[in-house]
Formats: structure tokens, sequence, C-alpha cells
């Protein structure tokens, strides 16, 4: 069972900055895909940001392109997202997810922590 951490939100300005890290349980992390999702209430869940085991694919939402950043230290199980010149419409709960080899959906998910961008 692979347990991920997510941690870093908070509140803070519109234009303003915040870095979430989700750290794994498990030292196979550096096997996994990782996403980044958010919900904000009453919208659906979306992928914002999401990187494969070694660094070499990497996707954005077209909403959070140029201003998110998605990286991993495999050495860490860790895997951060660099969110610059943040919205109120970026506010949401963050959720780091993992896809296991051999999985075509993300099968495991952090519990969350939200990001508050206020105007």
């Amino acid at each position: 069972q692979v347990q991920l951490v997510e941690s870093g939100g908070g509140l803070v300005q519109a234009g303003g900055s915040l870095k979430l890290s989700c750290a794994a349980s498990e030292r196979t992390f550096n096997s996994y895909t990782m996403g980044w999702f958010r919900q904000a209430p009453g919208k659906e869940r979306e992928l914002v940001a999401r990187i494969t085991w070694n660094g070499d694919s990497i996707y954005y939402a077209d909403s959070v392109k140029g201003r998110f950043t998605i990286s991993r230290d495999n050495s860490k199980s860790t895997v951060y997202l660099q969110m610059n010149s943040l919205k109120p419409e970026d506010t949401a709960k963050y959720y780091c997810a993992a896809k296991t080899p051999l999985n075509t959906r993300y099968n495991y998910w952090g519990q969350g922590t939200q990001v508050t961008v206020s105007s």
C-alpha cells in the first residue's frame, strides 16, 4: 500500500507563489507516474500536471501552463508542484496521485492540501 502525503498548501494573495510537496512511503516511487489534481467546490476534479517516472514526459493543463512546474526527486520519493502567478481561480484542494506500473489509472491518492488564493 502506497501512502502519499501532501504539504505546502495555504492562503496566498493573487500573484503569489506556493510550492506543494508530496512524499511517498514506498521506495519504488521511482517507477510511478505522478500527477497533481485539483478540485474546487462544485467542480469536477481535474488533472493539473503529470510527470512520468524519469521525468521524460510532462503534461500541464492549459490553465496552468507557464505558471506551474511539476518536478520530482526520486532519491527523496517526493514530487513537487511549484505554483507561480497564482490566481483566485486556482483555489482548490490539491491532491497528488500515483499510477503504478501496469495500471492505466491513478491507483493511489493523497488526502489533499488546500490552496486558497485571495484577490
